[in-house]
């Protein structure tokens, strides 16, 4: 297959072109500087500009994944609207070249995040539960609105709603693993709240399968099967590096550091993949401590 990406360059988009790659299968990057990077024979880099509809006319799937980082910047009003735009402006001009091309892709399968709902407790979550009414809530909710417009032209559309993603060279894992190798690491806030988790590579699969899928289309939890809560994540991740988990940081030193941005950390999400295991996906790391292990013994 052909596939036309966004955020190919990213934490996530990286290891997803890899795998897509590893299958056969060629990818088009789009990219905001396609000269810092070398075409191969399988991937080649593209700027997004009036040759969009061009591009996806040669995909066969689109995966949209581009957006700025959340968690490394202070929420303030400028941030939240270059946050915003970093989504919404790529995806709308996704799928206006959707609409335009003459020849059109079989699927997009588009990000959107966890922190789409409301925190529930220990209440399980899935696909059909509510939004939330707040920035990262209301952000997701028009995300997922302006990828599925591109169905009104007879593209299927699966949506990707994340979980915190476990890999040793980025996202939330990275930064965790530091205290622990200096045996100061711990769980963040009170520790009772669910951390919705998934290792890269399931969720690279999940990514695949999702365009392999025809019957998988809307919104889809992206997240491990076994969710755990926070404390017991920290004390697995420290098991796994052979450290202690005993170094709590409390949730007003989250709030004081990171402002707005902490509350995702803070809520309760006991998310299930609920239509993904429906529609026949099988896990490679269904639990967290297997996750961990083979992470940390890379």
């Amino acid at each position: 297959m052909k596939v036309l990406i966004t955020g190919g360059t990213g934490f996530i988009g990286s290891y997803l072109c890899k795998h897509l790659e590893d299958r056969g299968d060629s990818v088009m990057i789009l990219t905001r500087n396609p000269r810092k990077y070398s075409d191969t024979e399988s991937r080649s880099y593209h700027k997004l500009d009036n040759e969009l509809p061009e591009l996806v006319e040669q995909a066969d799937a689109i995966i949209n994944m581009a957006g700025e980082n959340l968690f490394d910047q202070r929420w303030t009003k400028t941030a939240k609207e270059r946050i915003r735009s970093s989504r919404l402006d790529i995806t709308k001009a996704l799928v206006e070249a959707v609409g335009k091309a003459e020849k059109r892709p079989d699927v997009l399968v588009s990000g959107s995040g966890v922190n789409y709902y409301a925190p529930q407790g220990d209440n399980e979550i899935d696909e059909t539960h509510a939004p939330a009414d707040d920035f990262l809530a209301r952000l997701c909710v028009e995300w997922e609105q302006a990828a599925s417009e591109a169905t009104r032209f007879g593209v299927r559309v699966a949506i990707s709603r994340t979980g915190v993603t476990l890999e040793q060279d980025g996202g939330a894992l990275a930064k965790m693993l530091t205290p622990f190798k200096l045996f100061a690491g711990g769980p963040l806030g009170g520790g009772s709240q669910y951390f919705p988790w998934i290792h890269m590579e399931d969720l690279c699969r999940s990514f695949l399968f999702a365009i392999d899928t025809p019957k998988l289309e809307g919104p889809f939890n992206n997240v491990a099967p076994n969710p755990v809560t926070m404390d017991m994540f920290a004390r697995e991740l420290g098991k796994a590096m052979g450290r202690p988990s005993m170094f709590r940081v409390p949730e007003f030193v989250l709030k004081t550091a990171l402002g707005e941005a902490a509350l995702p950390v803070l809520a309760s999400l006991n998310i299930k993949p609920a239509k993904l295991l429906n529609a026949g996906f099988t896990f490679n790391y269904p639990y967290v401590d297997q996750a961990l292990k083979a992470i940390v013994e890379k």
